[in-house]
């Protein structure tokens, strides 16, 4: 799919990846609408890539439903979803304390990144079914953002895990099922990134991070998830495949 005046929703797009994705769909001519449970953010990157803010919980229904119908007011219907908005948390399953981790932590991770990915993808997707077919019928593309921590979760890792290996595990079978309707759908896993987050560790942590990175020993570049992603658009043959985005990365236990 040529990127060039359709237009896309990016949640979580007013920060870190999700941002970078924006800014770059938007470099190449994307009508961009930046859902983001900060709307003040949101609103700032959206004015400097002409595009639109939408306040958006991923996890509420009514108000993605209203985030989507906000952006197609501005744009028209979107014919791109990316999947950055998520959460993380670090909780051994038995404390230092002796106590059980509480059960809460675990499910707000799991509501956001798993339950909430599928819940505006399947709303995206019964939008996206209605408009018509492209070149070798293409309607639309989506794209999830799991983690290397699907495959190789550290210690305390146990909920963010999860979420992102539930993201892994339904990127197939949702591809075969949107098939019918010309929807491809991709995941990418990233590694360590230079992201807000990450930047408010000590910068010897950071150093300490890049050097477990076999080559390029450097943190990843926010830029580069932001190539793959549009890339994942403009290559039509890509489809239900889960891209590793790490320098080779294999994490430790801890």
């Amino acid at each position: 799919m040529n990127i060039q005046g359709h237009a896309a929703l990016v949640t979580g797009g007013a920060s870190g990846l999700g941002e970078a994705v924006a800014r770059e769909l938007a470099r190449q001519g994307a009508k961009v609408a930046v859902l983001d449970v900060n709307t003040e953010l949101a609103e700032k990157v959206a004015a400097e890539i002409g595009g639109v803010a939408c306040s958006c919980d991923i996890t509420n229904t009514e108000s993605v439903i209203a985030a989507l119908a906000k952006a197609t007011g501005a744009h028209g219907p979107a014919r791109i979803l990316m999947n950055i908005a998520g959460i993380g948390t670090a909780k051994r399953v038995v404390g230092k304390d002796g106590n059980a981790a509480p059960l809460e932590d675990f499910a707000r991770v799991i509501n956001v990144n798993l339950i909430g990915s599928y819940n505006i993808s399947r709303l995206f997707a019964a939008e996206c079914v209605k408009l018509a077919p492209m070149e070798d019928g293409e309607r639309g593309v989506m794209m999830f953002t799991a983690s290397v921590a699907a495959f190789d979760g550290q210690v305390g890792q146990q909920a963010y895990s999860a979420s992102k290996g539930g993201l892994v595990g339904m990127t197939l079978p949702m591809a075969r099922d949107l098939a019918q309707h010309g929807i491809r759908v991709c995941t990418v896993a990233p590694g360590l990134f230079a992201t807000p987050l990450m930047k408010q560790l000590p910068e010897p942590v950071q150093q300490s991070l890049a050097a477990s990175i076999p080559f390029p020993s450097r943190l990843g570049k926010p830029e580069e998830f932001a190539q793959l992603a549009a890339h994942i658009v403009t290559n039509g043959h890509l489809n239900g495949e889960v891209i590793r985005l790490d320098g080779a990365l294999r994490m430790a236990p801890r």
